[in-house]
């Protein structure tokens, strides 16, 4: 089938806990000589200022937490936004009830736990300097705990202390030393302000507080989340680890402060990017660009910090011999640093080294350079493509990280006496008068009724919104006939592909879909090559569709038949293995699958599901990075539009490139406009839609500010303008933001929740009028719920129904015969922007825009 796309600061601890330490990050350099670390100038190889970060000892100042009376920041004040994402407010003051009624009340329980706090607690809050300066966040950690008795039990975090208890004066200098070294330093500091704990950066402590009890637990931090050393899994015949670990995260819900508990596994590889690099070099070619090509984009793991690295690029010019220049303006190698800051002995001083561009959440905390890695000090984290085409490994990790609801039931069940029985944990809560409910939470949720498909006949949809046998009885909603077409093989896979050709003009005439014979042109071989030349001449005798039947999912390959067809012509194609339709016992479900496809690229209909409102655009978008051009995205708008009859959909799908940093509210306003012009070419040219629902993919938590104040404005004042003298109707607009990466978990009766769940309550938050909704089954692990934030709501539809109206949506996704986790455009828009970003690299003719092509 068609390829799918697989959607630091230091920390301290209270005195007396474990003495868990997090080491800093890489230094502020500049080359001050070549790679054998003479006083020559010489430039790194990278295009960019090749610049690592330094260790800030913190934050500089900056407001944090809320406007309150009683709440005093001053400097040094930290940003709670590290720990908790921006509240944006999108929920009017005096909105109606976001809490449904319709269908069956269960209780649910989550992967929720309750916090209760003692009322007017207030922390005191100060910021510590060190004369001179320490880059090593280690040390500061290990030097403040040394004044344990003087401060009591403390948190840090950056440049803060918090403490319960207010010291004597408002500023306190003590003389500190460095155990290891004899070192004296001067330990100064000033009182802040105070901190209301019932505020935002109330909250922040809250959490910093949980990662302080979860340091007793002996967990090792890889970024920001805990995992378990002791519980690692080693899969030796594939050289990975698999650590299992806690996401964890505090905020205010509905009426409580909850806990949030989601179980993880990382996945590290036992070798080396040292080992990876000299492997590399028993390559035939240039070992540098092979290097390149296989480290790029992969994440890697520093052994001395435990932190997780992006790698953007590789410094060949650039040693672990070479000299930077530190704060202090002395000049030191990088061996030699890493010596002294973690008594780490790097062995070939000649290894190049490898480039990290910060992320946006560093540069948000002012790292803006690039980050330098010693490859011998780096191990591979992740699985490689490679890796996930190999069953077996896969089986394996799935064995392990699948886990069931039952066992996820019981694992939090032990999180939590790990924590309550734990005595320094327990000793950080009670300090803190914090107490955490041995329960997870329970909620109230409700089933939604039971939906049908309609095809020649209606179809109930169930419980497990599956069905996979409804076409065995029924025919699709509306068939386009096949015709003219062509199919492309290897000579030797003739006889296969007769085979399966005969099978699917077997299951076609029942499911109403007219196929006729296609003719069959075979390539000398399976190159790029020698499909791209075969194809140039079939597109020529205007086909109505071309399948192509390959020995492998070769991306090249893959590239240039989509190009050939969906660039320089608009012909829908069809790739499919040789693999897939190899096996006899399965080709009948194959065929059926590959049935629907085609007639979905053909602009056909295989289903639809019921829906109450004419005139009305449900609009889904996605983003993806050019696999070739880290710094272009591919934006992909994918609408489903009906016009006076509301059971014949209309689809309209286009994208556009854009560079990194560039105002997607512009993307956009642009697409709205297309799509308009779309709807009238359909419906007729003195006719716009009366609705128009937008489900937006793709927004964190950072981001949706961003959304909220531009996007949603850009689109509105675009509508507007469209309809300025429109007299039928002005539009309704209403923009809903998806979220399937999250951490909520759902349980019933220690099962995964039905299809058509809806939680509204308890969990959500009370800045928005959101909802979580399961709209996919699994018979394997735990279902995963959708978050979704109705953002801005002109439309008029309660609370019922647009959750009803979403649910439908989620069943409308073409290439499976049952729910998905996403709205149906939704899933459209990441397979198109996907296949754009991963193999055609361009926008796609502008004459497929009305079918599904890119299923």
């Amino acid at each position: 089938m068609e390829p799918t796309g697989q959607r630091g600061r230091g920390r301290g601890i209270r005195g007396g806990a474990a003495a868990g330490v997090r080491a800093g990050q890489q230094p502020d350099w500049k080359p001050t000589g070549n790679g054998q670390g003479d006083a020559a100038g010489g430039a790194p190889a990278t295009n960019v200022p090749a610049v690592a970060t330094a260790p800030r000892n913190g934050a500089a100042g900056g407001g944090g937490g809320d406007a309150r009376a009683n709440q005093q920041v001053g400097r040094g004040a930290l940003r709670a936004s590290r720990y908790l994402p921006e509240v944006v407010v999108t929920r009017a003051p005096n909105a109606p009830s976001k809490q449904g009624v319709r269908g069956k009340q269960i209780v649910l329980k989550t992967n929720y736990f309750r916090l209760t706090r003692a009322e007017n607690m207030c922390v005191f809050q100060y910021r510590i300097d060190f004369d001179p300066l320490i880059e090593n966040v280690g040390l500061v950690c290990a030097l403040i705990k040394t004044q344990a008795p003087v401060l009591g039990p403390y948190i840090f975090e950056g440049t803060m202390l918090f403490l319960y208890n207010k010291l004597r004066s408002e500023e306190l200098e003590l003389q500190v030393r460095d155990p290891r070294t004899e070192h004296l330093y001067k330990m100064k500091i000033r009182h802040a302000g105070t901190v209301d704990m019932q505020s935002t950066m109330g909250l922040m402590i809250l959490n910093l507080m949980q990662r302080q009890a979860m340091n007793s637990l002996q967990l090792l931090v890889m970024n920001r989340h805990h995992f378990d050393p002791k519980a690692k899994i080693s899969i030796p015949q594939y050289n990975l680890e698999l650590y299992p670990g806690y996401i964890t995260s505090i905020r205010q819900h509905e009426k409580d402060v909850l806990l949030c508990v989601e179980l993880t596994h990382r996945v590290l590889r036992t070798d080396t990017v040292y080992k990876m690099l000299n492997d590399q070099r028993n390559v035939p070619g240039s070992y540098k660009e092979n290097f390149k090509r296989t480290i790029i984009g992969s994440v890697v793991m520093c052994t001395y910090n435990s932190k997780s690295y992006k790698i953007t690029d590789v410094d060949f010019n650039t040693t672990p011999s070479s000299s930077f220049s530190k704060k202090d303006g002395g000049s030191i190698t990088f061996m030699q640093y890493f010596k002294d800051t973690y008594n780490v002995t790097i062995r070939d001083p000649m290894q190049p080294m490898l480039v990290s561009t910060p992320t946006m959440r560093m540069q948000r905390s002012g790292i803006t350079t690039p980050i330098l890695l010693v490859p011998e000090l780096c191990r591979m984290t992740g699985i490689t493509d490679a890796m996930r085409k190999d069953f077996n490994l896969m089986r394996s990790i799935a064995d392990h990280t699948r886990i069931g609801a039952d066992l996820r039931l019981e694992r939090l069940d032990q999180f939590n006496r790990r924590l309550q029985e734990t005595t320094a944990c327990r000793e950080v809560f009670n300090f803190w008068k914090t107490e955490l409910d041995r329960r997870v939470v329970e909620l109230p949720a409700r089933i939604l009724d039971s939906e049908i498909v309609m095809m020649s006949k209606e179809v109930p949809v169930g419980f497990e919104a599956d069905w996979n046998n409804a076409f065995r009885n029924n025919q699709m909603f509306k068939s386009i006939s096949l015709k003219r077409w062509f199919l492309v093989c290897e000579a030797s896979k003739q006889s296969m592909v007769q085979e399966f050709i005969t099978t699917m003009m077997k299951v076609a005439p029942p499911m109403g879909f007219q196929l006729a014979k296609p003719e069959i042109a075979t390539v000398p071989n399976d190159s790029p090559q020698a499909y791209a030349q075969v194809l140039q001449q079939l597109v020529n005798r205007d086909p109505q569709l071309i399948m192509c039947v390959v020995s492998n999912d070769r991306a090249d390959r893959y590239s240039a038949i989509k190009k050939k067809c969906c660039v320089d012509r608009a012909v829908p194609t069809q790739v499919i293995k040789a693999r897939t339709i190899g096996n006899p016992r399965s080709l009948m479900t194959v065929a059926t699958k590959v049935v629907i496809q085609l007639n979905c690229k053909l602009g056909g209909v295989p289903w639809v599901t019921r829906n109450p409102m004419k005139d009305i655009v449900i609009l889904g978008y996605d983003v993806c990075h050019d696999a070739r051009d880290k710094s272009k995205s591919y934006g992909a708008v994918t609408a489903t539009m009906f016009g006076t009859d509301p059971q014949d959909p209309r689809q309209f799908s286009t994208v556009e490139h854009h560079d990194k940093g560039e105002e997607l509210s512009n993307f956009m306003s642009a697409t709205v406009a297309k799509v308009l012009r779309a709807y009238q070419r359909e419906f007729g040219p003195d006719r716009l839609p009366r609705r128009f629902l937008v489900y937006r993919d793709g927004v964190g938590d950072g981001q949706l500010k961003q959304v909220v104040d531009h996007e949603v404005k850009a689109i509105k004042a675009r509508l507007d303008a469209a309809y300025v003298d429109y007299q039928p109707h002005k539009p309704q607009l209403c923009v809903i933001v998806v979220s399937k990466r999250i951490n909520s978990r759902l349980f019933f009766n220690g099962r995964n929740p039905p299809t058509g769940t809806v939680v509204d309550d308890v969990i959500t938050l009370p800045e928005r009028t959101d909802f979580f909704l399961v709209s996919q089954s699994t018979r394997q692990g735990t279902v995963s719920p959708t978050s979704y934030n109705i953002i801005f709501n002109e439309m008029g539809l309660t609370t019922d129904q647009l959750q009803t109206y979403t649910y439908r949506q989620t069943l409308m996704y073409y290439n499976w015969c049952g729910g998905v986790g996403v709205p149906a455009v939704c899933q459209y828009a990441h397979k198109l922007a996907f296949l754009v970003s991963q193999y055609i690299h361009q926008q796609p003719n502008e004459q497929l825009e009305k079918c599904l092509y890119y299923l």
